[in-house]
């Protein structure tokens, strides 16, 4: 389509429009010089008009086809409208890639070579941020899950240190965690953001250790130690002009002192080593506290339209269907007790409705737990290796890996996923997130009346398979400091 046009070189029309000639104050002009006028400016008249026909053709298109990997490397195609946002493209995605739930998808745009990734927010136009890509880099979309993306809604405490927030109207006076979001959202008021980073400019080797402060007119350092004064601020960037990424690996590519690495740059340009700001925090909270900060002094209310919107989205839009049949069924429960000698009521508080959830679950699994140990139990009936089909199972995948994975879906609390172990034969690794950070647990395979079990608690609690384990521990705490919740899924595209 673009040879019909008259397009012959691409590069001619994203090419950098040359400059007018310079004025000639004096009457001595030599030919050659008025002719390299007019070439400069008929190169730049063609180069006006070639442009204006591809963007006549652009607009002209109501889909364009762009590419979305998954975490498994491998593609798909889609076709997208003009104005489609990145929770459009998901929910596409979703539909296309049959997944088994709707909720926590997101759009990566991720830079390999650069180390970079940020999650679009839901209301971004897919294509607006691809036109900001170089046409030679590696960029891409990544289609993959982020529970954390509205997580400081829930837990602001976890995200917000207190000792980071400030009144810049009053430096002596603090503000909670929660204060902020209400206020932000209700009044549009911001406290300041502040605290020590490491900084490495991109014409530095060395990083160095600065005091910043994020306020709603943009991203401020100060010149001397931690002082406010106006005269020791130093204006950095605005927040309407950058977005902002997380650094993967920064200790190789950058040189970081430290894991917790992100970076600012300017959106509308493509991404050029020279323009990334590149931000060291002491800990995973401190780097998450200032990523959340610039989005939320960025959008303001759109993140929260976002958030009700996502949580307010009917299940059955989105993700597998259910049949019909099933569907009008299941709406038609309600809970109910039977315990009583009226023959059962209906349970109308949510909360014992739950309660009652939880005790039918325990006794399921008693029940489970009976029938599996008797000795004429069919062992056909549920093969050893079920848990091979699970979404959070991950094979044999690396420590390293695990921890780049569970990173990327979010941190929040209750994220898992288990693993073959790779130092214990026969053995499996739970790995479990919690308060920002990935711990792991060994599921040690055991024998008792000559049957197979697991545990992770030197056989006080014994499992037929992972798949028990994982739906007891949904319930149960047990040696856990917090009950498995999102599992870390990968889905092929």
């Amino acid at each position: 389509p673009l040879e019909q046009l008259g397009v012959k070189c691409l590069a001619c029309v994203i090419s950098t429009t040359p400059s007018p000639p310079p004025r000639y104050e004096t009457c001595g002009l030599k030919l050659e010089r008025i002719c390299t006028s007019v070439k400069a400016y008929s190169i730049q008249l063609d180069c006006v008009c070639v442009g204006s026909a591809v963007d006549r053709f652009l607009d002209s298109q109501t889909t364009h086809l762009i590419k979305v990997y998954g975490e498994d490397s491998h593609s798909r195609s889609v076709w997208v409208s003009r104005a489609a946002t990145a929770r459009e493209v998901c929910h596409m995605l979703v539909q296309t890639a049959h997944c088994s739930d709707q909720e926590n998808w997101a759009l990566l745009e991720l830079h390999p070579t650069l180390g970079l990734e940020r999650c679009l927010e839901d209301h971004e136009v897919v294509l607006e941020v691809q036109a900001t890509w170089s046409l030679k880099g590696d960029t891409r979309f990544v289609f993959c899950k982020n529970y954390a993306k509205y997580e400081f809604f829930r837990k602001p405490m976890l995200f917000f240190p207190e000792c980071m927030i400030s009144d810049s109207a009053d430096v002596s006076k603090g503000m909670t965690s929660s204060e902020l979001i209400k206020n932000l959202l209700k009044s549009g008021t911001c406290p300041e953001i502040q605290g020590f980073l490491q900084v490495k400019e991109s014409s530095r080797k060395a990083w160095k250790k600065v005091y910043f402060f994020l306020r709603r007119s943009g991203l401020y350092c100060s010149t001397k130690g931690s002082s406010k004064e106006p005269r020791h601020l130093q204006y950095v960037a605005d927040l309407d002009d950058l977005n902002v990424y997380t650094v993967v690996n920064s200790r190789k590519l950058y040189g970081a002192p430290a894991d917790f690495t992100f970076c600012i740059k300017p959106f509308r340009n493509p991404i050029r080593t020279q323009d990334l700001k590149i931000l060291c925090a002491e800990n995973e909270q401190i780097r998450t506290c200032w990523t959340s900060a610039f989005r939320l002094f960025k959008y303001g209310k759109q993140l929260q339209c976002n958030y009700q919107l996502s949580t307010s989205a009917p299940r059955s839009l989105e993700g597998t269907k259910l049949p019909d049949d099933k569907s009008k069924s299941e709406a038609s429960l309600v809970a109910m007790d039977f315990s009583g000698k009226a023959g059962g009521r209906v349970i109308e508080n949510p909360t014992e409705a739950q309660s009652a959830e939880r005790e039918e679950g325990q006794a399921w699994r008693r029940r489970e737990a009976l029938r599996c140990s008797l000795p004429n139990v069919n062992s056909g009936a549920r093969p050893s290796s079920i848990h091979k089909t699970q979404p959070w199972f991950h094979g044999g995948v690396s420590r390293k890996e695990t921890q780049r994975l569970i990173e990327k879906q979010g941190l929040v609390d209750g994220m898992f996923l288990i693993r073959e172990s790779q130092q214990h034969a026969q053995c499996f690794v739970l790995s479990l997130c919690y308060k920002l950070k990935t711990k792991h647990y060994l599921v040690i395979p055991c024998e008792d009346g000559g049957r197979k079990y697991f545990t992770m608690d030197d056989g006080l609690t014994l499992f037929i398979d992972l798949l028990q384990l994982v739906e007891f521990h949904q319930i149960n705490k047990g040696i856990l400091p917090v009950c498995l919740k999102h599992p870390c899924v990968c889905v092929a595209l």
